[in-house]
């Protein structure tokens, strides 16, 4: 490879991107599962170890992490269903406050813009109309999507059964990949793999419960209908990195505005989600994952996007620890070692520009990604 000239170097790393980009755009509904059920195997890993260590029979002890897993699962589910059952029931005075709010943004909207509260209602009827052209288009392909999702469900306690079992098979398969001298360095980057994925995934549970119990816990004590099925839904989507808390935002206002003719429960449902989450991004979750996960920003975005193109919400979900682990791999190949600079916030501390030593493959002093 030293003789080989750098655009042809180049050419074929981005081939090589091009390539598991297609792979993973054809292949997602076989390779989704497959990196879910990775990630959980891991962190399941110590609670596996722990069963072995009492002596436990290695199924046993395989078996039982995965059903903790299920249970947890389990009683998301259940959840939903009982606050789906709630809304259901209030469904008559859902219709009530939206026909409400409905009236008052005619009347306001007829005061600004002179258009006729009779025109609106043409336009309201035929946009109507239409989302329920596109939601009967969309019921019709409902089938499959279930059947796709009950599949990958169905599938992922399986691959994570067999990833436990064999997984001195798979270290063994990654370790023949390399010459003998260079083993410790594969061994630390798999301990630190293992490391980041567990610490990732355990805080991103820990932030969960405490944003739900913040969240939910806050807005029932003020008085806000639905509270914990909106700190339920907020922390679920605030797992996805800057878009999930967007879209938090949006959904506890809906739900806010059809159980109230009032806009007070909507400004204090926005107040208690800024709050909880300044709370979270600058004071707990940096203690619980800041410090095992450094990817700047914008490969944070970027990351987040592709993995929605590709594979939907899991693809968001997984974007962020599939990112860390390419980085320990980068962090650790002279070859790739540029493509980990790329993705870490780690900032030199003087320009690159000027500091010719801030342009070499090597390990230089940095500042944590804070513009000066």
């Amino acid at each position: 490879m030293k003789d080989i000239p750098l655009t042809v170097k180049r050419s074929i790393e981005l081939l090589g991107i091009v390539l598991v980009g297609a792979i993973l755009v054809i292949g997602k509904d076989i390779i989704m599962p497959v990196i879910m059920a990775f990630f959980i195997s891991i962190m399941l890993l110590p609670v596996f170890r722990f069963l072995r260590k009492y002596k436990f029979p290695e199924i046993a002890a395989i078996i039982l992490p995965i059903l903790l897993v299920v249970i947890f699962v389990g009683s998301i589910v259940w959840f939903f269903s009982a606050q789906i059952a709630v809304l259901a029931n209030d469904f008559p005075q859902i219709k009530s406050n939206v026909n409400t709010h409905l009236k008052s943004l005619s009347e306001w909207f007829g005061n600004i813009s002179h258009i006729s509260t009779g025109d609106q209602m043409k336009f309201i009827t035929k946009k109507s109309d239409d989302l329920l052209a596109m939601a009967g288009k969309a019921a019709s392909g409902a089938a499959v999507t279930l059947s796709s999702l009950f599949v990958f469900v169905g599938l992922l306690p399986i691959y994570i059964y067999l990833m436990l079992f064999y997984k001195d098979i798979l270290l063994r398969f990654v370790f023949m990949w390399f010459k003998s001298d260079h083993h410790p360095k594969v061994k630390e980057a798999i301990y630190e793999t293992e490391s980041i994925i567990k610490n990732y995934l355990v805080g991103l549970l820990i932030q969960v419960t405490y944003m739900t119990v913040l969240l939910g816990g806050i807005l029932l004590l003020v008085g806000i209908k639905h509270a914990l099925l909106i700190g339920v839904i907020f922390a679920i989507l605030n797992l996805i990195p800057y878009v999930g808390a967007l879209i938090g935002n949006i959904i506890g206002v809906l739900l806010t505005l059809t159980s109230s003719t009032e806009l007070w429960p909507v400004i204090t449902v926005l107040a208690v989600i800024a709050v909880v989450q300044f709370l979270d991004n600058n004071i707990l979750m940096p203690r619980i994952v800041g410090s095992k996960v450094k990817i700047n920003a914008l490969f944070a975005i970027l990351g987040v996007v592709i993995g929605g193109s590709i594979a939907g919400v899991s693809g968001m979900f997984l974007s962020m620890p599939i990112i860390a682990v390419l980085k320990v791999i980068f962090d650790r190949t002279v070859m790739f070692k540029q493509w980990g600079v790329l993705l870490g916030d780690e900032r030199p501390e003087k320009s690159p520009m000027t500091f010719a030593s801030f342009r070499k493959k090597k390990n230089v002093a940095t500042s944590t990604g804070v513009q000066k």
